[in-house]
């Protein structure tokens, strides 16, 4: 299987679930997975948030885990990576004002390569500009974000992904297994594609 070298952007009080879980089904299935953060190094940490869904109008949220990142965003270089995963949760409220955050987004969007976007992962895509046209699913709370960036917001239940091209998506990480399965999908393609791993 061919094998791809992704990077995850990470920021303080992302969603537990949406990171953890990605990070470590990626790396199961083959991939390189680099987590970075706006400001940190490898072998530091970031905070991550468990959100809920117990009945209320809006979701729960309690403190997580400490996330360790195994790259210095610094050192970044975009363009040895083949794919972007961007979890949710509130990071992405304060990664997307990080100029270099959208640049990397733009990177993989005009580029043509696989990016995965869950819940308020979304936030970014929109203010990177790179939703345009394109059908993207996200919490329903920042679907008017991605409607003014120009893009289709796909309702979708909890427990499923949307996919628009090289674009995967879901509403929230109950979606995992779907939005997980679909990226992988879409990675196995773009390798295929290139005849190498991405």
């Amino acid at each position: 299987m061919p094998q791809t070298k992704i990077l995850l952007l990470a920021g303080d009080y992302v969603e537990d679930y949406e990171i953890m879980v990605p990070f470590q089904a990626l790396q199961m299935v083959g991939h390189v997975v680099h987590a970075v953060c706006p400001g940190k190094k490898a072998g530091e940490f970031v905070r991550t948030a468990v959100h809920d869904f117990e009945g209320d109008q809006t979701y729960s949220e309690k403190r997580g885990h400490n996330f360790m990142l195994n790259a210095t965003f610094d050192d970044v270089k975009i363009e040895s990576y083949g794919a972007l995963l961007i979890p949710g949760g509130r990071a992405p409220e304060y990664l997307r004002l990080d100029k270099r955050v959208l640049e990397i987004v733009r990177h993989f969007a005009e580029s043509g390569k696989p990016i995965a976007a869950i819940c308020h992962a979304a936030q970014i895509l929109a203010a990177a500009d790179v939703l345009k046209g394109r059908r993207c699913s996200c919490y329903p709370a920042v679907a008017p974000e991605v409607k003014a960036a120009g893009g289709a917001y796909i309702e979708l239940p909890m427990e499923k992904a949307c996919v628009d091209g090289n674009l995967v998506t879901a509403p929230a990480w109950p979606a995992n297994p779907a939005w997980l399965a679909a990226f992988e999908e879409v990675l196995q393609k773009q390798s295929g594609a290139t005849g190498r791993a991405a």
